[in-house]
């Protein structure tokens, strides 16, 4: 019995353990919501109670009655418009005259013209001074039309309808059927017998389908159907969903009765007349019967439930004054990251405790920012030292081969060009060893570019072309300095080693989406795929190394590119696009892409 208690005992302790951490964790305004919300869910639990007892049963009845009512209202009225037709054809069968003159065995003492106006002159007397058809017709045994009153379209051969079984017990008896054509029109039809069943003919009345659509439609809120002995629609109300289940209504239908459809959503009253064996159904929807009963509801409820969310919120709002400087102070905390370190504390606390402690955070978040700021500072320095020690490594290659070109051109005895040389090697110079910690603007970078050109066409003349295109929306674009330049120099010095002149270089910069690109292109040997899959590869190992690139030679594929994008990637934060390819026409293009956004180290 003690091991047993044990395990109980032992089995209850983590119960009792989460439910203490529960309540720990829990804050004043939960715990307020969970007291209140059993009270809450009773209120509503006896409110639906009394609405499903006292409301929605008895509009259940009513509903149920209503809607029975209104299918044996559409059933009798159909009965009494076809009791009227019925009447009307007694009447035309009444003329002893209309028999003799349908009579075969009869010898025809009339011409048909004649024969067509007595006929029309018997119906003319059976209908009397109202027509609540559209037109009658008469035909032969044989089904053949004989006269129409009104001539409004009736079948001009009723045989096909007269030796179907399914209509010769009602065409024998003396009795008529309702028959919908083709083109959706109803029918009344009989045959026209003597007392003693010999039969002389067929009567064929129209109905007025108008009239028939005013049944339907004056059940409201509703849609009705009427359905014939095979369960097919012949008749509809004029708003009747047209998208109802075809099996909810192809069924077997008899006397009358009520119930649910399979969707539970509609209910459905129907009545089956005994005379003519259709059958009138009455499908009404739960949402219109009860959307009145429900809106009432859903008012109350919102209106309880309202009253119960302002209780909770007037406990709420009173509690929230312990708690507040503590969630202050904690949200200051959240929202504390990198770029927003000088959050400034909340002064509006009148506990001195919270104070004391706000004060403390203030000032912790003080030498953050400070230490953070010497850090940032730090860091730029560095990478504008690294950027300024790949560029100068670049600069005395450039100075090399300029004084090597004005050289030739001094043995050449080209005393004008070497003069001009040495001008343009001035500017350069300037250019690259004026602040060198700055960057320069995209134009700055074409200009000293066209004075590197235009220093090394005075050696080729006419065997060297370039031309430069720049967007002029691109002028202001910041770069580091020399990073065009080493491009065509490297072009210039080992694209051209097998190629005959002219030899033509193309500059491009172009803007598009938010990016900027320079396109360096030549007509000279080009590189293979496999020199640069090695150039790629030598890029993004170096990753920003100063000491990888000192054994590299300076030709292209080497420590000209790979120092440029090193010194593109440390302006620009990695966000830069760099791509060699093989023109189809021969020579290689150097592609440099970056993005517009100014968010430089």
């Amino acid at each position: 019995m003690c091991n047993i208690l044990n395990r109980k005992i032992g089995r209850s302790l983590p119960l009792a353990s989460l439910l203490r951490r529960f309540r720990l964790r829990t804050s004043l305004q939960s715990k307020l919501i969970w007291t209140f919300l059993p009270l809450l869910l009773l209120m509503l639990g006896i409110f639906l109670l009394y609405v499903n007892t006292f409301v929605f049963k008895p509009l259940w009845e009513k509903t149920v009655e209503e809607t029975q009512l209104s299918a044996a209202k559409v059933s009798e009225q159909l009965d009494g418009y076809l009791d009227l037709q019925n009447q009307l054809s007694q009447r035309l069968l009444a003329n002893k005259d209309l028999l003799a003159l349908l009579d075969p065995e009869n010898p025809p003492a009339y011409n048909k013209l004649t024969k067509d106006r007595l006929l029309k002159d018997y119906m003319f007397r059976a209908l009397g001074p109202t027509m609540d058809i559209r037109d009658m017709i008469v035909y032969d045994l044989e089904g053949r039309e004989l006269v129409s009153y009104l001539g409004m379209g009736a079948p001009s051969d009723l045989g096909p309808i007269i030796s179907n079984p399914k209509y010769a017990a009602p065409l024998n008896d003396s009795h008529y059927f309702l028959y919908k054509d083709p083109h959706g029109e109803m029918a009344f039809i009989r045959s026209i017998n003597d007392k003693d069943g010999k039969i002389y003919g067929y009567l064929y009345i129209m109905l007025d389908s108008a009239f028939l659509r005013k049944l339907a439609d004056g059940v409201v809120g509703s849609d009705v159907y009427i359905l014939d002995t095979d369960g097919t629609v012949v008749l509809a109300s004029s708003e009747a969903d047209e998208e109802y289940p075809k099996d909810e209504l192809n069924r077997e239908w008899s006397g009358s009765g009520f119930f649910t459809d399979s969707s539970r959503r509609h209910y459905v009253a129907y009545r089956t007349s005994e005379n003519n064996d259709w059958t009138s159904v009455v499908v009404a929807s739960k949402a219109s019967a009860f959307g009145s009963v429900n809106s009432v509801r859903n008012l109350s409820i919102l209106m309880i439930v309202s009253l119960a969310l302002f209780s909770l919120v007037y406990v709420y709002v009173s509690a929230r004054n312990f708690v507040l400087p503590i969630r202050r102070l904690r949200s200051q905390i959240t929202r504390m990251n990198y770029s927003n370190l000088n959050l400034q504390a909340d002064r509006r606390l009148h506990n001195n405790e919270l104070q004391l402690l706000n004060e403390a955070f203030g000032e912790m978040l003080e030498r953050l920012q400070n230490s953070i700021e010497r850090e940032k500072l730090a860091v730029h320095e560095e990478v504008m030292a690294r950027n300024s020690a790949l560029q100068a490594q670049i600069a005395p290659h450039f100075i090399h081969n300029s004084l090597y070109l004005i050289s030739i051109a001094s043995q050449e005895g080209k005393n004008d060009a070497v003069s001009a040389m040495c001008k343009q090697l001035s500017e350069s110079l300037r250019y690259i060893v004026s602040s060198p910690y700055q960057h320069v603007s995209m134009l700055e970078e074409i200009e000293h570019t066209k004075r590197y050109l235009s220093l090394v066409e005075r050696n080729y003349e006419d065997d060297l072309e370039w031309s430069i295109e720049l967007d002029p929306s691109a002028d202001a674009i910041q770069l580091p300095r020399l990073v065009i330049q080493p491009f065509v120099e490297n072009a210039i010095e080992h694209a051209f080693d097998s190629t005959d002149p002219p030899w033509r270089i193309k500059i491009a910069v172009k803007l598009y989406n938010g990016l900027w690109a320079i396109e360096i292109g030549d007509n000279g040997k080009g590189m293979n795929s496999e020199e640069i899959r090695r150039m790629m590869e030598k890029i993004e190992q170096s990753d920003h190394g100063v000491q990888e690139m000192k054994s590299e030679s300076l030709g292209i594929g080497s420590m000209g590119v790979i120092n440029t994008v090193n010194r593109l990637k440390l302006m620009y934060r990695n966000r830069v696009f760099f791509n060699i390819f093989t023109n189809e026409d021969g020579g290689t293009t150097v592609q440099i892409i970056a993005s517009l956004k100014r968010d430089f180290y």
